[in-house]
């Protein structure tokens, strides 16, 4: 009886976890440079209630796992090995990590090369079955088919863009710093820092491959510097953090070709007076297509607008980080907190969002993590 009874009290126990983990738990991932003591890619539980992030897990990697990306049944994990070399062209790699579906603890699946040094970038097409990752050294992109059970497979295509721009130290070749997924998964945008181009390939998720787009690419500011892309909510409209001169670009979306028009290059995203060394790092939109932001590492603020039912910007204002080069930023799938990721002073930074101004408020939550780059979350569980 007793061994009946311990065994019932600990399948309800069981089972409120479960339920718990469903309905309650939001886990924020974190990838890092290997350095300053990092251990890999931290795992945290968000307390929406406290604003606090609690530490669940550090996983070990010593590759620089900076750039993170979550699979869409948020069963998997995705991190780019940015300091990983193998092989003649010294490629670096990508990894592969199972999410526990109670926890949100990650367990190491796989790794595969990805045909290209220096990766900076991975995403996940909407149907799971495809990684692109950005290879900012070898100015490439690599597709990579991903198994059921998420394991990555070796890479099925890449490609490989050639040219340079105006800026001898940082367009001296090509540099692909992003490659972001179109709302409707029908195209891949890849940015090319080096060239100041944004390359538009249709996806064929089926067979883990992709193709030039009717429209190829699309040509911004000479010497501008093409880095990570965010789409509105609608899929009408994209923007561009250009990040040598620290603006951003305004595009119009042909939802039919993937085709994109200029509607505004060089929107400025420092204040007049600002006089310092700065480059501009990540944009991102808030859930509901108001709001934009977007990340300067010189200034150590984001960038704030409003988006006009055109798709145009209106400056708000700017919010301080309280750390030094904000990296990577994340907007919570709700939109109430704005977690930053302070590159040089190993901080992450919580913010309060006002979802009717789009203005920041620093909740005074700051965790310490050795040079976080990336920052991602997966809703409850």
């Amino acid at each position: 009886m007793y061994k009946l009874l311990t065994g019932l009290v600990m399948l309800l126990t069981n089972l409120g976890m479960t339920a718990y983990a469903q309905h309650g738990k939001e886990i924020i991932y974190v990838g890092t440079y290997s350095v300053r003591g990092s251990e890999g890619i931290y795992v945290y539980e968000f307390d929406r209630m406290t604003g606090a992030m609690n530490p669940l897990q550090s996983v070990s990697n010593a590759k620089s796992p900076s750039f993170l990306a979550l699979h869409p049944s948020t069963k998997y994990l995705y991190s780019v090995n940015e300091a990983a070399e193998t092989g003649p062209s010294k490629a670096g790699a990508v990894s592969a990590y199972r999410v526990d579906g109670t926890t949100g603890k990650l367990t190491f699946l796989n790794s595969q090369s990805t045909l290209g040094n220096g990766p900076c970038y991975v995403s996940i097409d909407q149907t799971g079955k495809t990684a692109f990752v950005a290879n900012y050294g070898g100015g490439s992109m690599a597709v990579l088919p991903i198994n059921l059970d998420g394991n990555l497979g070796a890479a099925t295509d890449s490609v490989q863009q050639t040219g340079r721009g105006p800026d001898a130290k940082r367009q001296e070749k090509p540099h692909i710093h992003s490659a972001t997924v179109s709302p409707d998964n029908r195209f891949v945008y890849v940015a090319d820092l080096g060239t100041d181009k944004l390359h538009i390939y249709e996806i064929d998720a089926k067979n883990s491959t992709v193709k030039p787009a009717q429209t190829p690419y699309v040509t911004v500011k000479p010497g501008s510097g093409p880095r990570h892309l965010a789409f509105h909510p609608n899929g009408k409209f994209a923007y561009l953090a250009e990040e040598l001169i620290s603006s951003v670009a305004v595009f119009s979306r042909n939802a039919k070709t993937g085709a994109l028009t200029l509607i505004r290059d060089g929107v400025k995203t420092l204040p007049a007076d600002f006089s310092e060394q700065n480059t501009s790092a990540d944009i991102h939109i808030d859930p509901t297509g108001k709001f934009l932001y977007q990340s300067n590492r010189g200034r150590h603020a984001l960038a704030i607008f409003a988006i006009g039912d055109n798709g145009d910007l209106t400056a708000v204002g700017d919010e301080p980080t309280r750390g030094k080069t904000p990296r990577n930023f994340m907007i919570d799938p709700k939109g109430e907190f704005v977690f930053v990721a302070n590159q040089d002073s190993d901080t992450i930074t919580i913010f309060k969002r006002n979802q009717k101004t789009g203005k920041l408020t620093y909740t005074g939550q700051s965790i310490s993590v050795p040079a976080p780059v990336c920052v991602i979350m997966a809703g409850s569980r």
